[in-house]
């Protein structure tokens, strides 16, 4: 028989019944709750009379609908305000870890939960958001659940899943210098496309991987569903014990050193077989950035705009469509295209490590007279550790807004939006039609590119300012 990948070691510990045909019911370690999700799974287990199953074992965290100006509170966003709220009761109703605004833990749930030990590897883990594939970078099964599966999850500590075929990737080669894990994702997804991880879960290997750091392999895990993979994962090294250890929430002491060693056996079998197998080569990855409206549409800093005459097909429409949308010539570089906004943050990309190299960058400039940015840590331990090391003072320096913690401009759920057919440079996640307000044009980059982007008032590349 064939060796196990890292997902089947993980898959077949949990297993509480084998229900036929691919299908089990799993044992669920961790569950993490956010206000715009599971306020309402919280209401829904009231409303139906039910007990959470092992409160011990779900955390809370408001990140969604909250404000991000400076000097908020939880009823500062109104419209967002009555999640906020029903978080907070329902996690006091339920006996359930709440990290509030301004407490220490508090943040986007998917940066708190790795920096406060709560997600480690081997568990499996959920939220009720599609982002969740984030925490594979710790060597976890993370998914992201419906509304009914986190109910269910709440009630039972199981969930009934199926398993997915095996994909990894493969990526060899050194970053060059300027070029990040927010560069190799997207050049991942617009070279195998958006829909190539589907019914896959992914685990990404090489030497490329085993050279990032952590933070470095959130961001890339991060993107996994913009593959339409529901999980990504890598597996735990030496550098994953060393992220975990004192954390809040890991074990400590002999009971970590026991942790250890049996996390060392989490990795794919030399003769494990993949349903699919890619390859990448990470020597080739250039700064890049997406011109339309998938994460898929994307081209390195040096290319230009595709051209849906060259195309053929619903290619050729939709390159079309997302032209139009975008305000974008065909065939016209990329570079320079004229931006009016800038959003540093998100679960993609606003840990301290994201802060530091988009600093790096500001560090004595100014942003354009005519761009607005605005820089939004992750989560409230970033947000101190950050001004500790007086970052906050080189972004408002250059003229970035320094935000509270939340997920801010990403989703636009918290009223705060890109103005209609403006123009943005982010570090978040998605560039789909609207996903930052209503007619707003989204280009996804990195921490350093969307810096350079405020500094230029263009799409720039980041290594004509290092």
């Amino acid at each position: 028989m064939a060796g196990s990948t890292l997902f089947d070691k993980i898959w077949d510990a949990h297993v509480v019944r084998d229900l036929g045909d691919g299908w089990a019911l799993l044992h669920i370690d961790r569950h993490l709750l956010h206000d715009l999700s599971g306020s309402a799974s919280l209401a829904d287990m009231a409303e139906r009379g039910l007990a959470v199953h092992d409160p011990e074992l779900v955390f809370a965290t408001p990140d969604h609908a909250v404000s991000t100006r400076p000097g908020r509170d939880g009823m500062t966003y109104v419209a967002g305000s009555k999640l906020w709220s029903a978080l907070r009761q329902g996690a006091r109703r339920f006996g359930i870890r709440l990290f509030d605004l301004g407490e220490q833990g508090h943040g986007i749930v998917h940066v708190m939960g790795p920096e406060q030990g709560i997600v480690l590897p081997g568990l499996t883990m959920i939220c009720g958001d599609s982002h969740t594939c984030t925490n594979g970078a710790l060597g976890a099964l993370a998914l992201g659940v419906g509304s009914s599966e986190s109910t269910h999850a709440l009630a039972t500590q199981t969930l009934r899943l199926q398993r997915p075929k095996h994909m990894r990737i493969r990526c060899e080669g050194a970053l060059a210098p300027g070029v990040t894990a927010k560069d190799l994702a997207l050049h991942i997804i617009c070279t195998l496309g958006a829909d190539a991880g589907v019914g896959h879960a992914i685990e990404y290997a090489g030497s490329t991987i085993d050279a990032l750091d952590i933070e470095a392999r959130l961001t890339l895990c991060n993107l996994t569903v913009e593959l339409g993979a529901r999980s990504g994962v890598i597996a735990p090294d030496d550098r994953t014990f060393d992220y975990v250890k004192g954390r809040r929430f890991a074990p400590q002491g002999v009971e970590f050193d026991a942790a250890v060693v049996a996390w060392r056996e989490l990795k794919t079998d030399a003769d494990a077989v993949f349903d699919r197998e890619e390859f990448i080569d990470a020597n080739r990855v250039a700064p890049t950035v997406t011109w339309g409206t998938s994460p898929e549409q994307a081209i390195a800093i040096d290319e230009r705009i595709p051209d849906p005459r060259r195309a053929t097909g619903q290619n050729a429409d939709a390159i079309a469509k997302a032209l139009d949308y975008m305000g974008l010539e065909a065939g016209a570089p990329i570079a320079g295209t004229p931006v009016d906004w800038v959003f540093i943050g998100s679960c993609t990309n606003s840990r301290l490590s994201d802060l530091r190299a988009a600093a790096d960058i500001a560090r004595g400039r100014r942003v354009a007279p005519h761009v607005h940015a605005w820089v939004v840590p992750g989560s409230e331990d970033v947000k101190r550790a950050a001004e500790a090391e007086g970052l906050h003072e080189v972004f408002t320096a250059a003229g970035f807004e320094w935000r509270e913690p939340g997920c801010g401009m990403c989703v636009a759920a918290n009223g705060e939006q890109v103005p209609p057919k403006a123009r943005c440079v982010s570090t978040s996640n998605r560039n789909f039609v609207g996903r930052q307000g209503p007619q707003a044009r989204t280009h996804l980059a990195s921490p350093a590119m969307a810096v350079a982007a405020a500094l230029t008032g263009r799409i720039s590349d980041v290594r004509d300012l290092v």
